[in-house]
């Protein structure tokens, strides 16, 4: 029988991983409390390594994400360049911690085959306050997306049932559910996950950028030059008169890269399946799986941890 994601991690690990609360996972035999949220032991060990490692500069961008929340769309129009079609997002924008860091491996970034003038690019699911303390204070540029808990639950709970191993029990939906509204889910609980991020982009917005997954789908092109001008490399008039923008965002949008070759085989993130990384990508999918009980439970969740933060979401279309 192969190992386990929990028997291949460091000795180190193991020996903390016992001090560590720890739940039924939801792809994984366990999820463990660490630094305040829930992950994967193998996610923890990287995660360390990334922290004591990693230095940021002040050109980095870092595109932070909840799970199943717009992360293989953010990454494609953070770089939006022509090798984009030959290209899988997750390759082009690595994650700290499923590649960079993953394995214990520690990568060296001082060297890349990017321009002078290209600022680096990473991907990660790490909460705001276990970010490595070279980039919460450098001025290396975060953006940051999420999606309405009602369909970011529905759409975790699928890739989770599909990409879980095979000897992994099924999840139940109410099972899942109810862990979820528990904050048991990974980088949960996800009001924590929202607000880390939220709380420092009104601190600071020169420093984080918070998008949600519902504006960019209802207008692409506004966000789209939001996010280049935070980026520093706004639009021009002319190539907005030529539509590039709109240009962008077709090339980026869902059905195009679902089509796309490179989505449909391999396995970018560890061992996820890229065909696995696309589902439906609607607003309000959720109202097929939930029934008015979960709702109204979800909606108190989020109504009383949000509560005051002037953070809202479009849960319909």
């Amino acid at each position: 029988m192969a190992p386990t994601e929990e028997e291949k991690i460091s000795d180190e690990c193991k020996q903390m991983l016992l001090s560590l609360p720890k739940e039924r996972g939801w792809r994984t035999l366990h999820l463990y409390q660490f630094q305040g949220f829930w992950c994967q032991a193998a996610e923890i060990q990287s995660i360390i390594t990334f922290q004591k490692h990693f230095q940021a500069t002040d050109t980095d961008i870092v595109l932070a994400t909840i799970p199943k929340s717009g992360t293989t769309w953010l990454k494609a129009l953070a770089f939006a360049t022509p090798p984009f079609a030959h290209f899988q997002p997750h390759d082009l924008v690595p994650f700290f911690e499923y590649k960079l860091y993953a394995n214990n491996q520690i990568p060296d970034l001082t060297t890349t085959n990017l321009p002078d003038d290209q600022p680096r690019l990473f991907g990660t699911h790490i909460p705001f306050a276990s970010l490595a303390n070279s980039i919460r204070k450098s001025n290396s540029k975060i953006v940051y997306i999420c999606r309405n808990p009602f369909d970011t639950f529905v759409s975790s709970w699928h890739f989770l049932d599909k990409v879980k191993p095979e000897s992994k029990a099924p999840l139940s939906m109410e099972d899942a559910f109810d862990m979820y509204c528990k904050g048991i889910v990974g980088f949960g609980p996800f009001w924590d996950h929202m607000l880390g991020y939220w709380n420092e982009s009104l601190l600071r917005p020169q420093k984080v950028l918070f998008l949600k997954y519902e504006d960019l789908k209802e207008d692409g092109v506004f966000q789209l030059k939001k996010l280049a001008k935070f980026l520093g490399c706004p639009f021009t008039l002319v190539e907005e008169k030529n539509g590039v923008i709109e240009s962008i965002s077709k090339l980026c949008c869902f059905d195009n890269m679902k089509k796309l070759e490179v989505n449909k085989t391999g396995s970018s993130i560890k061992n996820f399946e890229n065909k696995n990384l696309f589902r439906k990508a609607e607003v309000g999918d959720w109202v097929n799986y939930l029934s008015p009980k979960m709702v109204e439970r979800l909606s108190k969740v989020i109504e009383d941890k949000l509560c005051g933060s002037g953070l809202r979401f479009k849960v319909f279309p």
